[in-house]
């Protein structure tokens, strides 16, 4: 059997920057009140599309494992907020990238989105059916905000991340892994107002996310510490073999829960939330570049990762990491220049919800 080992590794963070200072002027809030009860300071939101975003993050990605994008058989976006539903977001990034020899599909779990891909790519090198692909979490959550709701508004940003996968016969990549989805709770949290379930021929007013967040934090925190112990029993290791815990940055609170539960030191947690927000699908993939820039991932390293989402989805997975921290070349792939501040590019949206 092949294994799926991460070869490359990119991110894209759009440029505009929103403080918790920036919303507490368009929103009744401070950054007290948001910092304290999430762990945030700041989020990113996007002045281009999100297969921009996805783009920009893979083309990283395969100049870091030293291929072209011809190389790929796969390209798989994990998102919740496409560009374009038909025909599917991964289409345009395969034609961005030039990827033409590639198939191309997106998935939707939330929040749990990139662990889920991930999942379904090795599936399919394991399986001798592809040798390499790019898997892309990305998304622009800000697109959604209700800007008059000061418990939703704070708590999203805009960003991708993506990995390169190559069969290898190095027992590497994702070894063990569990998924799964309570949906007899799917409705405490959701976004109202989008998807053919609705009338469109009513006037229904704009998309936005709805949430029980006391709910929503005592099932993420149960979801995620339950997956990551029968990830731990699958693979036959104990919490002592991990290196590195790259959660799901949702909420610092729910974090440092889940870090108690599986008892790991601070040291071995990746923590970002505070400059980026929750970015849903895309935590995971940003995260897991972020800990290898900052040298947390080392050659060999055990890497435990928990993601919960809307559905209400949860996974949990445990990935050996490669030999190989550093690129192998360097990568000149960069979004459009943004003109427009944070606050100016959501001053329409916001100036929306206060009609």
């Amino acid at each position: 059997m092949h294994y799926a080992e991460i070869t490359g590794w990119g991110k894209c963070i759009p440029p505009a920057r929103i403080s918790n200072e920036d919303i507490a002027t368009v929103v009744d809030t401070s950054d007290e009140w948001i910092s304290s009860r999430t762990g945030i300071k700041a989020r990113h939101i996007s002045h281009v599309s999100t297969a921009e975003l996805a783009t920009v993050a893979a083309q990283r990605a395969l100049d870091c494992a030293g291929l072209d994008a011809t190389d790929l058989d796969l390209v798989l976006v994990a998102t919740c907020t496409p560009s374009t539903v038909v025909a599917n977001t991964a289409s345009e990034v395969q034609q961005r990238l030039g990827a033409t020899g590639a198939a191309a599909c997106d998935s939707n779990a939330a929040c749990s989105g990139f662990l889920y891909a991930l999942q379904m790519a090795t599936a399919q090198i394991q399986a001798g059916m592809i040798k390499r692909a790019v898997v892309i979490a990305a998304e622009r959550m800000l697109w959604y905000v209700n800007w008059a709701r000061r418990d939703s508004a704070v708590l999203f940003g805009d960003g991708a991340g993506a990995v390169v996968l190559e069969a290898s016969e190095n027992k590497v990549g994702l070894l063990a892994s569990k998924s799964g989805c309570d949906s007899s709770d799917r409705s405490i949290l959701h976004i109202e107002n989008f998807g053919s379930n609705i009338n469109k021929y009513e006037a229904i007013g704009g998309s936005e996310i709805n949430f029980i967040g006391p709910e929503i934090f005592k099932r993420a925190v149960k979801g995620m510490s339950v997956a990551c112990d029968d990830v731990l029993n699958q693979a036959q290791i104990s919490l002592d073999d991990i290196d590195v815990l790259v959660p799901h940055q949702a909420n610092l609170r729910i974090i440092q829960s889940i870090q108690q539960r599986l008892k790991v030191e601070d040291d071995k947690v990746m923590v970002n939330i505070d400059e980026y927000g929750n970015t849903s699908a895309a935590t995971i993939a940003i995260a897991l570049c972020e800990a290898v820039e900052r040298g947390m991932i080392k050659p060999g390293a055990n890497i435990m990762s928990a993601a919960f989402g809307a559905g209400l989805t949860w996974a949990a997975s445990y990935i050996k990491w490669g030999e190989r921290v550093t690129p192998m070349r360097e990568s000149t792939a960069e979004l459009a220049p943004c003109t427009q501040t944070g606050l100016e590019l959501i001053a329409d949206a916001v100036k929306a919800c206060q009609q």
